[in-house]
């Protein structure tokens, strides 16, 4: 059975990588079991706290409502939205379902989703402690996650399919990882030596948060591994943003391998539980070929236990790589795969957001959201400097 699988997988991988859309995407298929995932760095962050809650309070937010229509366009089963703005208990959620993805745009659908997931993450919650080492403490540097305030740059998840007991890792602390690749003052000659005792003791793995969701799909139950890492820049030569986004990828690698050493913010040890299928979603700040990231970042993901990469693409992005030029005539890996827009300056347009089922889960067919300059729908390129990745997951197998 494990060969069919790995079969069937690896065809449908291939032809996804040579068929994904560059318009608005298929409608999914009406198959039984058949799960879309996506994910979607909307870029629904604001400057200041309550900013987001009061623009998607009204119905008259331009870039929510291109949100929202990317949502209709692409009809997602379940989606995880990083960068929105956490507002406890889930008012800016429940904002933005009723004002904007309730109402239909430019001829889009609305589209309802009955079931929904936040929760706090590291971002913008003050440590006390210098991180940065720039002798003051309090900016956004020195918070658990860089953020101007706590929730900053949050996450959800939005579902179709009743949402289960979540497990949240938000405390899971850095140097309880075995190996963490800490960071090193390259001016000092101890090692790993950025933070000091204290700040080790204390400093937290994940800049959001990692949250495993599980998905109730007919009689089966699908673990949404969503997490929003580090962008591996804006710090110095002892790189202490690269090595976190590495490690903060490398969490997840760990964990559907069942690692011992994790545990969650209820107490709770261990790791996925064998055989349990699982999807992976989120912008993990890393591209396999290209970019600022640590070496090896996001293969961990890629040659992780079980996962099948459907290499979902778009031939958008090959026209906006080839229009734009700069560093992305550089780079290694092929422009299709890209999923977001960082336009002809160094890093350039990467492939930095990820939907990741594992085996024996069958991707059918994959995509990114991102329409090429001649199509009507290339209007709503510019809602974020990210794209909708979407995978259809036949998630109700038979063993």
């Amino acid at each position: 059975m494990k060969r069919t699988v790995l079969a069937v997988s690896a065809v449908v991988a291939a032809t996804a990588s040579v068929t994904a859309p560059a318009v608005a995407s298929p409608e999914p298929a009406d198959i039984p079991g058949l799960v879309r995932f996506a994910t979607f760095n909307a870029s629904l962050n604001r400057a200041t706290e309550g900013e987001l809650l009061a623009d998607l309070s009204t119905p008259d937010d331009e870039q929510a409502r291109k949100v929202a229509e990317v949502v209709q366009r692409n009809r997602p089963d379940v989606v995880l939205l990083n960068e929105f703005d956490h507002v406890p208990g889930g008012a800016a959620v429940d904002a933005f379902r009723a004002n904007y993805l309730a109402v239909g745009h430019n001829g889009a659908q609305p589209v309802d989703y009955p079931y929904a997931y936040t929760a706090p993450v590291n971002t913008g919650v003050p440590s006390g402690m210098d991180l940065d080492n720039d002798g003051s403490t309090g900016g956004p540097g020195d918070a658990y996650g860089f953020g101007q305030f706590p929730g900053q740059y949050g996450m959800v998840v939005l579902s179709k399919h009743p949402i289960g007991d979540v497990r949240t890792f938000q405390n899971f602390r850095w140097t309880d990882m075995p190996g963490a690749m800490l960071p090193d003052d390259p001016a000092t000659p101890e090692p790993a030596d950025w933070y000091s005792p204290r700040e080790k003791e204390a400093l937290r793995l994940s800049s959001k948060s990692h949250w495993d969701l599980p998905i109730h799909v007919g009689g089966r139950t699908v673990h949404l591994l969503a997490s929003h890492p580090t962008p591996p820049s804006f710090d110095g030569p002892e790189d202490r943003n690269g090595v976190r986004n590495h490690d903060e990828i490398r969490f997840w690698a760990d964990y559907v391998a069942g690692a011992g050493y994790v545990y969650d913010d209820a107490g709770r040890t261990g790791g996925l539980e064998r055989g349990a299928p699982f999807v992976i979603a989120g912008d993990q700040n890393a591209d396999p070929n290209d970019g600022d990231s640590a070496d090896r970042a996001a293969t961990q993901l890629l040659n992780a236990q079980r996962v099948v990469d459907p290499r979902p693409g778009s031939f958008g992005a090959v026209e906006a790589a080839r229009n734009q030029g700069g560093a992305n005539t550089g780079h290694r890996g092929a422009p299709f795969f890209d999923t977001a827009d960082f336009g002809d300056q160094s890093p350039g347009n990467l492939r930095v957001d990820y939907v990741l089922p594992s085996l024996p889960l069958v991707a059918l067919r994959s995509g990114v959201f991102w329409p090429g300059g001649h199509d009507e729908l290339s209007r709503l390129n510019d809602t974020s400097d990210h794209h909708l990745v979407w995978v259809d997951v036949l998630a109700a197998y038979h063993d």
